[in-house]
């Protein structure tokens, strides 16, 4: 896939029951590279990705991203080539009203920390929030998982509201 990702990201409320809407779960494990742009290799389950992301615009809302299917193995030898900081997280997909969220429940030093992902086709689109949607926090660098790679979640969870920690 390659194209120009829309997305708009929430914190999830910790009291929803939001993994029984879940359609699907799966685990994935990405690091990162010394780059300009963000350059990724995921393992999601037994498959392997190569991702690049350019910078964002509109406030976080929407970028290029180029991504490739590559094989387990070579997945696997890129993350040893990777910096420090691998982001580990179990990936919920929801499907609500017309629209699939993407839950990721981070653990290790992201530990505590859920987030929802609604892909757009156009930066205003409409779409209908479930109830377990909490705070938007599109754009806030903090949420980025190249960023909590090396500023993990435990060290400003005291930032975020107690009920969604």
């Amino acid at each position: 896939m390659s194209g120009l990702e829309i997305e708009r990201k929430f914190l999830v409320r910790k009291d929803r029951d939001w993994k029984r809407l879940a359609s699907s779960c799966s685990h994935i494990q990405q690091g990162y590279f010394a780059a300009v742009n963000t350059v990724r290799v995921r393992i999601r389950d037994d498959k392997g990705y190569l991702t690049i992301k350019g910078p964002s615009s509109n406030g976080g809302l929407s970028r290029y991203e180029f991504e490739r299917v590559i094989s387990l193995e070579e997945a696997q030898q890129l993350m040893l080539l990777c910096e420090p900081g691998v982001i580990d997280k179990h990936r919920y997909l929801v499907p609500f009203e017309g629209h699939t969220f993407e839950v990721d429940e981070f653990h290790g030093d992201n530990e505590g920390l859920v987030l929802a992902e609604v892909e757009l086709g156009s930066e205003d689109e409409a779409f209908a929030k479930p109830d377990f949607l909490g705070l938007e926090v599109t754009g806030d660098r903090h949420f980025y998982n190249s960023q909590m790679r090396r500023n993990p979640f435990k060290l400003w969870c005291d930032i975020v509201p107690e009920e969604y920690r």
